[in-house]
C-alpha cells in the first residue's frame, strides 16, 4: 500500500467517533431519580422535567450520525420499582463505511416491579453503510419492558435507498436469568435486491420490531383489533411471556405510523418527541 494511503487510513481511524453512557435510576417515595451516571465521548443523555413518577431520558449523539469505525455503548440498570423510558433527540443516520462496520453495543437490566421503555427514534441505513448492533437484556421476572426499534434503508422521500451494506442485528433477552428469546438478522451484500423478495420484505424500505415484556394473547387481541387502520404488514405474536409486532412498510413514516397504533393499544405512553 502506497504511503499517502495509509497516512490517509490511519487519519481515519484516527477520527473514528467513540461514545458511552452509563447510569442507574432508583425509585425512593414512588418516584424514580437518577443515580451515577458517565458519559464520555460525543455520546449524552439528557433528562428533561419528570413525567408523573416516571422518569425521560433522551441520548444526543453530538458526532451527528454514525460512520464506519464508530463505537458507542450503553448500559442502563432500572432499580426496583423504577419507572424509565428513553428515546433519541432525532433519527440516528448511518452513514457509508468505506471500512470496518460501526458497533452499537445496548446492554439494559430491568429489576423487580420496575418497566423500562425503550423509543428511539427511526434508525437510517445510507448507502453502503455497515453497522453491527448488539442487545443484551436482562429482566427480572417481575419487571416490564417495552422495547421498539425502526430501521430505514434510505430515505424514500428523498429518493434515496440503500442498496449494498451490511446489517447484523443480535438481540438476547433473559428473564430470571434463563434466556428466553434469540435472534440475530444479519442483512449484507446486494441489501436492496434481497428486500425485494416476498419472503424478506417484499420491496419495503422499513422494518421494525415492538418487544413487550409481558405479553399474552389479550394483548395481541387488542392490537389486532386496529389491523384495519395498519398501512404496512404487522405481524403480531405472543409466546414464553412476551409479545412481538414485526412491521414492514415501503417507507418510514408509513411503519411509524402502525408503530404508533400498536403502542397505542399497550397503554403506553410515547415520548414526546414522537409526537412533534
Amino acid at each position: 500500500m502506497r504511503s499517502d494511503a495509509l497516512t490517509t487510513s490511519s487519519v481515519f481511524e484516527a477520527n473514528r467517533a467513540r461514545g458511552a453512557v452509563r447510569f442507574d435510576v432508583h425509585a425512593r417515595d414512588g418516584v424514580t431519580r437518577r443515580g451515577v451516571l458517565h458519559e464520555s465521548g460525543s455520546l449524552r443523555v439528557r433528562f428533561p422535567s419528570p413525567e408523573g413518577e416516571g422518569l425521560s431520558g433522551v441520548f444526543v449523539n453530538t458526532a451527528g450520525g454514525v460512520a464506519g469505525g464508530d463505537s458507542f455503548d450503553i448500559e442502563i440498570a432500572a432499580g426496583q420499582g423504577a419507572r424509565l423510558t428513553l428515546t433519541t433527540a432525532a433519527a440516528e443516520k448511518v452513514y457509508r463505511a468505506p471500512g470496518a462496520a460501526a458497533q452499537l453495543n445496548i446492554a439494559l437490566k430491568v429489576a423487580a416491579g420496575a418497566h423500562l421503555g425503550w423509543l428511539p427514534q427511526e434508525t437510517i441505513l445510507f448507502d453502503r453503510a455497515r453497522v453491527h448492533r448488539r442487545f443484551d437484556i436482562e429482566l427480572d421476572e417481575a419487571a416490564s419492558l417495552l422495547l421498539c426499534e425502526i430501521v430505514v434503508f434510505g430515505r424514500t422521500a428523498m429518493g434515496e435507498r440503500m442498496e449494498q451494506g451490511e446489517f447484523i442485528d443480535r438481540w438476547r433477552l433473559r428473564r430470571g436469568g434463563k434466556l428466553v428469546f434469540a435472534e440475530t438478522v444479519r442483512l449484507d451484500g446486494n441489501i436492496g435486491a434481497k428486500l425485494g423478495r416476498s419472503a424478506v420484505a417484499k420491496g419495503g424500505a422499513a422494518i421494525g420490531t415492538a418487544l413487550i415484556v409481558p405479553g399474552d394473547e389479550p394483548l395481541i387481541e387488542r392490537i389486532r383489533e386496529a389491523s384495519e387502520s395498519f398501512a404496512g404488514e404487522v405481524g403480531i405474536s405472543a409466546w414464553n411471556g412476551f409479545a412481538m409486532a414485526r412491521f414492514c412498510a415501503q417507507d418510514a413514516a408509513r411503519l411509524r405510523a402502525d408503530m404508533m397504533a400498536v403502542l397505542a393499544r399497550t397503554g403506553a405512553a410515547l415520548p414526546r418527541l414522537w409526537l412533534r
